[in-house]
């Protein structure tokens, strides 16, 4: 399977999706808020064009794409894609697949509970219901022949982005708010499971993608903490934590998200079944430097 995969937003999952498919000999584009922001594709091979609500794309730059990836997230007036772009799109003739990638936030708080792709939506703060809209207006699109496919993603973690990272700057937290858990997925799984989507389109398709292990926050950074050899950051209750008002929101909701939509319908394997698996996994890539491919840049991995 080849192709020509163009990505509003070239981000972290972007990087390491193009980097998977141009090895397969893919061609892959895509674009950056920045005007002349060359550093998003050092080292990808891929091109990338200014995008965002008051720059839309030159009408040719999305000539012969045969799949888009969607990432560049609603604002306060709407999905910025669909407004600049849902029209040509709706017109590209050789569009195959599209995915654009949600979170698992539409669901808003379960109280622990389990949810699936069949649950219903009720997000509980204003970037839930902002996604909750986003994902109405792209499946209208595919009820106008658009092969749309919706992708709720848990908390995206990997090299370069990890927990390692905010216990080595001194940042990490340990927030105590017992019975809170959290559901993740590692970049590479979530760019398998896009891989697998891109190769068994099924348009329409709601999938979450997230790994096997929903689980307190706190145990995991006391886990980094043990891998680096450093103690543990002190338990802080919530109220106490100075958290910011976007980290605080995430503690909103409390949920475990199932992934066994994307095991047997698209057949993956996660590689990074839970924390502990991914966390070894990324240092002992930062223990091989030789290995580690440029999309692991410690300046273009940073949170965001």
């Amino acid at each position: 399977m080849t192709g020509r995969l163009f990505c509003f937003g070239f981000g972290y999952t972007a990087r390491v999706l193009a980097r998977r498919l141009r090895t397969n000999g893919w061609v892959v584009a895509g674009t950056s808020r920045e005007p002349g922001n060359l550093s998003a594709s050092q080292g990808t091979g891929c091109s990338i064009t200014r995008f965002d609500r008051d720059h839309p794309l030159p009408a040719e730059v999305l000539d012969e794409v045969t799949h888009v990836l969607v990432s560049v997230p609603p604002d306060a007036a709407g999905d910025p894609v669909l407004h600049a772009h849902g029209e040509e799109i709706v017109a590209l003739g050789s569009l195959r697949w599209l995915g654009y990638l949600s979170t698992t936030g539409v669901y808003g708080d379960r109280g622990g509970g389990w949810v699936d792709e069949s649950s219903a939506l009720s997000p509980s703060g204003e970037r839930g219901r902002r996604r909750v809209a986003a994902e109405a207006g792209w499946l209208e699109l595919w009820r106008r022949g658009v092969p749309v496919h919706i992708f709720r993603l848990a908390g995206i973690y990997g090299p370069g982005r990890s927990v390692f990272d905010a216990l080595r700057a001194g940042s990490a937290k340990r927030i105590d708010k017992p019975g809170q858990v959290f559901s993740r997925i590692h970049v590479e799984d979530l760019a398998s499971a896009l891989i697998a989507s891109m190769a068994r389109p099924r348009p329409g398709a709601v999938y979450n993608v997230c790994d096997d292990n929903p689980s307190p926050p706190e145990e995991l950074v006391a886990h980094a903490a043990a891998l680096l050899g450093m103690p543990a950051p002190s338990l802080v209750p919530l109220d106490a934590a100075g958290l910011s008002p976007m980290a605080r929101s995430f503690y909103e909701d409390n949920k475990r998200v199932s992934n066994r939509l994307i095991k047997t319908e698209l057949g993956v394997q996660l590689r990074y079944p839970d924390y502990r698996v991914g966390l070894a996994a990324i240092l002992a890539d930062e223990a091989c430097p030789e290995t580690r491919h440029p999309a692991w840049s410690p300046e273009r991995n940073r949170p965001g």
